[in-house]
């Protein structure tokens, strides 16, 4: 004689109150991403699943469920697709469809991204590493997804920067060196500034899978900071990084704004609607804090800002709902 047990889950909460996420995370699966005419890239992904849960019903299920996102997420990698964030977006659509009690749906994914290069001086071959970044959310509406992808380089403080120059141009000045050789010595040595390890994220977000390439947006973010670093390098790939780095200061909001300003450049193909987050933290050298920056807008907003548009106003979505991506 078989014995129904109780659907706990899809009883009364004790209170009633609706739940924007409930789901699992840190789920690992393999996917592979399938290429005309090149090796798939493959991927030991990371992913987050989630749907929302209405204020009548205590729970999701959630070793049922875990067995439903398992054979969601199982059939989305197994399936052929060219593009990271549509895994997301099946996955997503997928969640929807089995749940009657579920208006939303969200899947996020994240993965080291292995890509080939050379050293900047001595061309000797090495590899850089990006963790990819990938998400979408399913409603009745239709999905959105978002491609991207974090990367870390080095920055160094013009603030810190200003002040040893001053005291080399004192000092030149005290040797009764004349100013257009300082001003010519000072240009062509970059004065010490104390240095961070940056990290940078760019992502997009589209009305279905963004039209952008994945290793643009890598290069964006890498160039946004003071300089590129490297896995591996010679003597003369130090002296490289650490040159163009001090010849390139930023503040931790210049590396947020040079990403502003590439995106615009590199995806005049977009639509207005489409949403930007941009980010920048870096790891302080010579605090015990580290700095932090970044916006995320509509890509025709951010247009209208590097055009001059809404100069000298702060990015207050409650009073501007079009200043940042929703």
């Amino acid at each position: 004689m078989s014995h129904q047990l109780p659907d706990v889950q899809a009883s009364q909460p004790d209170v009633a109150v609706g739940l924007s996420q409930v789901g699992v995370t840190d789920v690992e699966k393999l996917v592979k991403i399938d290429r005309e005419d090149e090796r798939p890239w493959i991927f030991m992904a990371e992913f987050s699943v989630f749907v929302d849960l209405p204020s009548g019903r205590k729970g999701i299920d959630m070793s049922r469920n875990m067995e439903v996102i398992d054979e969601v997420l199982e059939a989305a990698v197994s399936g052929e697709t060219g593009r990271i964030e549509d895994v997301c977006g099946d996955a997503a659509e997928r969640l929807i469809a089995k749940h009657d009690y579920t208006s939303v749906a969200e899947v996020e994914m994240t993965a080291d991204f292995v890509t080939h290069e050379n050293t900047p001086a001595s061309e000797r071959p090495t590899q850089s590493t990006a963790t990819v970044i990938a998400s979408a959310t399913a409603t009745e509406d239709g999905t959105r997804e978002e491609i991207g992808a974090e990367v870390t380089g080095m920055t160094v403080c013009p603030c810190s920067q200003g002040m040893s120059e001053a005291r080399a141009r004192e000092h030149l000045r005290d040797l009764d060196v004349d100013e257009e050789t300082i001003e010519d010595f000072l240009d062509e040595v970059p004065q010490p500034g104390h240095s961070q390890r940056g990290h940078a994220t760019l992502t997009i977000e589209d009305a279905g899978a963004p039209d952008v390439d994945l290793f643009d947006i890598i290069d964006i973010a890498r160039d946004s900071m003071s300089a590129r670093i490297y896995n591996y390098a010679k003597r003369p790939d130090e002296d490289h990084m650490t040159y163009n780095a001090h010849a390139d200061a930023k503040f931790v909001e210049d590396c947020v704004r040079s990403l502003a300003e590439q995106t615009v450049d590199e995806f005049d193909h977009l639509d207005d609607d489409v949403v930007v987050h941009m980010r920048q933290s870096n790891d302080e050298s010579i605090h015990q804090h580290n700095a932090h920056a970044e916006r995320e807008v509509k890509l025709g907003r951010l247009r209208e800002e590097m055009n001059g548009e809404h100069e000298g106003v702060n990015p207050n979505p409650d009073t501007d709902p079009l200043a940042n991506g929703h």
